[in-house]
């Protein structure tokens, strides 16, 4: 980790793996496509993990745990011509993956766009200094550019979050921008043209279909890949366990003895109610509302920690997660809170090596 990653929160990718990526672009001796710090190779080995290669023994840790196949696909893709849209439901590292990927690619995950129904075209493309441009007028001096000005003309990855966040004449200006690789600048009388390096990365939830669809003009421009929930219990322990570990040294939280059995209740929790099914299949469940994602198991945990440390013998236990996990399940105080008052009591009530979180559930009961 740099010396800048040490001194703030939350470090920029490139700067809290910044010993790796080094590693990795000193033994990668494959092709790297114009404007890439990395070859796909080993972009694809920063985020999955594995040997650097050629004389180093150094082993990279996984940054995305799932399907190595979905990750080269994404990274072939930014390799031509095409953007990417990371498409998911919420909580499935969709923004995770792009930072890291512009981090290994350009060395920069910071030329982010964040969609809303508030961000207007000026935000895609470009806007003015006022000040200069009633004083001078239009001018390269008076100009602000966007970050996919500054992607464009550095060469490098530009982020765009929750694309159907935006409104459809917003999102349009991204159509010649990704197809011509040019931005017209009128008042100038004069276009930006796009160096080697640069591409988007847009990401977009599955829950979100409706708010603002994505043209079909636009959703031609991209290579969609579907980032799924991790596929087995053991598969999302691991990334909860992981996760949990980086925040909370990030946090200065002590590591936590014996988490193992709270983290995988936590996510046991999590999947049979989003699935609607009990582990053994036996028992049909009410589903939530909420989303009940890894990303909100991982901060279930991470919440119960940080209890555990200041509140408690430092041993997480069934309290230490009871309250965030029912905060994360009732969402909707109606549908949600008869949805898990079946499975407390359906469920949890019947497990014999589950009485502790039972109890510790019902004395949230007001």
């Amino acid at each position: 980790m740099s010396d800048a990653a040490v001194s703030v929160l939350r470090p920029h990718a490139e700067d809290e793996y910044a010993d790796e990526l080094a590693a990795l672009a000193a033994a990668d001796d494959r092709p790297r496509p114009p404007g890439w710090k990395l070859s796909p190779w080993a972009v694809v080995t920063y985020l999955m993990g594995g040997p650097v290669g050629g004389e180093s023994d150094r082993v990279i840790i996984p940054k995305y745990v799932g399907s190595r196949r979905l990750i080269e696909i994404a990274t072939a893709t930014l390799a031509t011509d095409r953007a990417v849209l990371l498409l998911g439901v919420p909580g499935t590292a969709k923004t995770w993956v792009g930072e890291h990927l512009a981090a290994a690619i350009s060395g920069d995950s910071t030329l982010l766009i964040q969609g809303t129904a508030g961000t207007t075209e000026e935000t895609l493309r470009y806007g003015w200094n006022y000040a200069r441009l009633l004083a001078d007028g239009p001018s390269e001096e008076a100009l602000v550019p966007s970050p996919i000005h500054r992607g464009m003309a550095r060469g490098a990855i530009v982020r765009v979050e929750e694309l159907t966040r935006m409104p459809p004449e917003v999102q349009d200006a991204l159509v010649t921008v990704l197809s011509e690789k040019v931005l017209p600048i009128p008042e100038l009388d004069t276009e930006l043209s796009a160096v080697p390096g640069f591409n988007v990365i847009a990401t977009a939830n599955d829950r979100d279909r409706g708010v603002n669809d994505i043209s079909s003009a636009l959703r031609r421009r991209f290579n969609t890949v579907v980032l799924p929930l991790p596929a087995t219990v053991e598969e999302e322990v691991a990334i909860v366990s992981q996760r949990v570990g980086e925040l909370g040294r990030a946090l200065a939280l002590p590591e936590i003895p014996s988490a193992a059995d709270e983290i995988r209740r936590v996510v046991t929790i999590f999947r049979e109610l989003r699935n609607g099914l009990t582990e053994d299949e036996r028992t049909s469940l009410k589903v939530p509302t909420g989303t009940l994602s890894t990303a909100e198991a991982i901060s279930v945990v991470t919440n119960g920690t940080a209890l555990a440390t200041h509140f408690g013998d430092g041993t997480l236990g069934a309290s230490d997660v009871a309250a965030g996990i029912v905060g994360a399940v009732v969402s909707d105080p109606i549908h949600d809170a008869v949805a898990w008052r079946e499975y407390l009591e359906g469920v949890v009530r019947e497990r014999p090596d589950w009485g502790d979180f039972y109890d510790a559930c019902r004395d949230l009961d007001p």
